[in-house]
């Protein structure tokens, strides 16, 4: 049975679509088959993964409006992953889907198009709480929040709690929340393991572990066009990221 899964925070700059990118890698290379869809019209999931989004013909963006199928969209990165991609043009798309009748389930609804071809599709959302990151709610099993390791970033999380139960009421009501995944965290730090250990109790929200920890070389891999599992795949937060994928396929 297909598992999706949407990585959700609507505060830019948390690791959401270096999430995504790590996340897919490290369960492709247990022979996963995974689908990763950029919802974000930045495309930062897109060129991450070596695909110019400025290059791409057939957007999600295609797919969300129903003039293509997400098989004509869909690209292979060379993690071995495949990419319902993303650019600019999605957010068209997006103004336009606001009228459109079940825009909510649209997403869902073309997934379903394609799910027997994949173990995982994984969701990189927008950094919004608007209408595309509510059809990647509509259209998942479970909400993974990355979440800084720091007090400022806490702030915004109620409201995306919010939005979630309102999803889990009226849309969803399969919609579980996996936990927080605590990102950039530098165990060298007191204000960092305080703000870890304070995640549960503020939020009433489980933590996943390991925290994955703070390094350049997350910046760097996209530069490359691969994750950081393909460029460095003995540096500790690729090994983070593949207790995670561990952790997501004992559940």
């Amino acid at each position: 049975m297909t598992t999706t899964i949407s990585v959700v925070n609507q505060k830019g700059g948390v690791g959401k679509t270096t999430t995504v990118a790590s996340l897919g890698a490290a369960l492709a290379e247990r022979g996963q088959r995974v689908l990763l869809v950029d919802l974000d019209p930045q495309g930062g999931l897109t060129f991450s993964l070596g695909i110019d989004p400025e290059d791409v013909d057939v957007t999600v963006g295609e797919v969300l409006l129903g003039k293509a199928k997400p098989d004509d969209a869909i690209v292979v990165s060379d993690d071995g992953m495949h990419i319902l991609p993303s650019n600019i043009t999605v957010t068209q798309s997006e103004e336009a889907l606001v009228s459109r009748t079940g825009r909510e389930q649209r997403l869902r609804v073309a997934l379903d198009k394609v799910a027997d071809d994949y173990d995982w599709i994984i969701v990189d959302c927008p950094p919004t709480l608007g209408v595309l990151t509510i059809s990647a709610l509509s259209a998942s099993q479970g909400v993974l929040i990355p979440l800084q390791a720091e007090t400022l970033s806490h702030r915004g999380v109620g409201q995306l709690l919010d939005t979630i139960h309102d999803v889990r009421q009226f849309i969803n009501t399969e919609l579980e929340i996996i936990g927080v995944l605590p990102t950039m965290y530098d165990g060298r730090t007191n204000h960092a393991r305080a703000v870890l250990a304070s995640i549960e109790d503020t939020h009433g929200l489980p933590v996943v572990h390991p925290p994955i920890p703070k390094s350049i070389r997350f910046a760097e891999a996209p530069a490359i066009g691969r994750s950081i599992l393909g460029t460095h795949r003995n540096h500790k937060g690729a090994d983070a990221y593949r207790e995670v994928a561990t952790f997501l396929l004992q559940r």
